[in-house]
């Protein structure tokens, strides 16, 4: 299971040195150094474990995804279209390897849920929410907007 993901990144490195897509190449060659430091890093704690999780390879990669966007913002911004083109092209490679992101609608139907279920109001649950749907939903769905969209939907439920 751990190693599923770590395939996919390879046999994706294979096919794009084959067809010759450099972004790609650079992309997915980013992806797995940044996995293994990760690799390094967990080692490096002492807990026994090896290797880092699909769900925590997802994590990275949502990670890098909000960086890119980040840039992407900075880039247009400061009038430097080539390079938000790049951040962009690297976005969709990142993509690839995640499911499809839940949209608001979805993560609101799912907050109020796991609030039900926990009888959570008020943002002291907040952590609560957050930690059932990085459980329920690896890979899913976006922290930050969670987040946001948690904090309102816990806030309505105090009113």
């Amino acid at each position: 299971m751990v190693g599923e993901l770590r395939e996919k990144f390879y046999e994706a490195l294979k096919e794009a040195m084959r067809s010759k897509d450099a972004p790609a190449v650079s992309t997915l060659r980013l992806i797995i150094a940044s996995v293994k430091d990760r690799d390094i890093a967990m080692r490096a704690r002492g807990n026994g474990e090896e290797k880092i999780a699909n769900n925590e390879i997802m994590t990275l990669l949502q990670t890098m995804i909000r960086q890119r966007q980040e840039s992407t913002a900075a880039y247009k911004l400061a009038g430097r279209s080539a390079q938000a083109e790049q951040e962009q092209l690297e976005i969709t490679v990142i993509e690839k390897f995640l499911p499809k992101q839940m949209n608001e609608k979805e993560i609101k139907i799912a907050v109020g849920k796991i609030a039900q279920e926990k009888k959570l109001d008020g943002l002291k649950g907040m952590s609560c929410v957050m930690s059932e749907l990085r459980k329920r939903y690896p890979g899913e769905i976006d922290s930050a907007l969670a987040g946001k969209i948690s904090k309102e939907v816990l806030l309505a439920l105090t009113s």
